[in-house]
């Protein structure tokens, strides 16, 4: 609706997981180079944690375009299965024949066992990633790590990425886990973006679609940052309703209080001004904590 009104080719804030608004922050690349290293490593597991929306699938996508071409590649999206539901999607996404009257854990992890056999003898690495990883329960997770039992004498032939929120670390915790946390080889947390990382992000989606951050007020990125919280998808979201409301008042641009009016809609008027009155509060005690060391300073000068 705001397309042609503000010059924008396409939509810049959608939430589809569109590659070409690919933006990889600083800590997406260090979370992606960990993810790398990990995988290169003789362990069975590489995990990345991080708070809902702030860009774990944007370094998985990344990290499937920089595996090695030899490479097959198993993706669980809904990890709410059993075990046995779980080793049967694994056999279809490796592209293993099953037959359904054979339903036990020893029968499809036979199969998962030869086919990965198979593929190291062709030179091809087998990797599997599980996205929503918190949500696996601990009877599955063990048959993963079974998986992983087999190796050769410097690597092992299933490497296994665990994607997840942050609960996913507690869940690794549980002492019938142990083992299959001492295999992880690199694990990273991923943190929502820095105030100078949101107007960057902001500022990126909007030249992929012939746009200019000149579109949104110095106020309004600031305003970004402190409501958000630096989460990628919350700021599409609130940037997509304020270009919205920008352009149902006729406005040149995204002023500060549009901005607010959009956060208030998509978030509710109590979390706003929560975020608002918090950001004041920190602002007072960092100014009153100045005042204070300035009053000591002066104070020691004239003593």
């Amino acid at each position: 609706m705001y397309l042609s009104y503000f010059g924008l080719s396409d939509n810049p804030f959608s939430i589809a997981p569109n590659p070409d608004y690919l933006y990889m922050s600083p800590r997406h690349k260090e979370a992606l180079a960990h993810l790398i290293f990990g995988l290169r490593e003789s362990g069975g597991f590489v995990m990345l944690t991080g708070e809902v929306g702030t860009g774990k699938t944007t370094v998985s996508r990344k990290l499937m375009q920089q595996l090695p071409h030899n490479t097959q590649v198993a993706m669980i999206l809904n990890p709410t299965l059993s075990a046995i539901e779980l080793l049967a999607t694994i056999c279809d996404e490796l592209g293993i024949k099953h037959e359904s009257q054979h339903l036990s854990l020893k029968y499809f992890s036979d199969l998962i066992l030869g086919k990965l056999a198979a593929n190291h003898q062709q030179g091809i690495n087998t990797i599997l990633i599980v996205d929503e990883a918190q949500h696996l329960q601990p009877e599955v997770l063990e048959q993963l790590r079974l998986l992983t039992n087999l190796e050769t004498h410097r690597e092992k032939l299933l490497k296994v990425v665990l994607i997840g929120q942050p609960e996913l670390q507690q869940l690794l915790k549980r002492n019938e886990l142990r083992q299959l946390a001492q295999r992880i080889t690199a694990r990273y947390h991923l943190l929502p973006l820095t105030s100078s990382e949101v107007k960057s992000y902001i500022g990126h989606r909007l030249g992929v679609a012939n746009g200019d951050i000149s579109i949104f007020s110095q106020a309004t990125i600031r305003a970004a940052f402190q409501i958000t919280g630096g989460i990628p998808r919350v700021i599409n979201l609130l940037c997509d309703r304020a270009l919205t409301l920008t352009f149902t008042k006729q406005l040149p641009v995204v002023q500060k209080h549009i901005f607010y009016a959009a956060a208030e809609q998509i978030l509710g008027a109590d979390v706003v001004k929560q975020r608002v009155g918090r950001s004041w509060t920190y602002i007072m005690f960092t100014c009153f904590v100045a005042a204070v060391a300035v009053g000591f300073w002066v104070g020691q000068q004239y003593a």
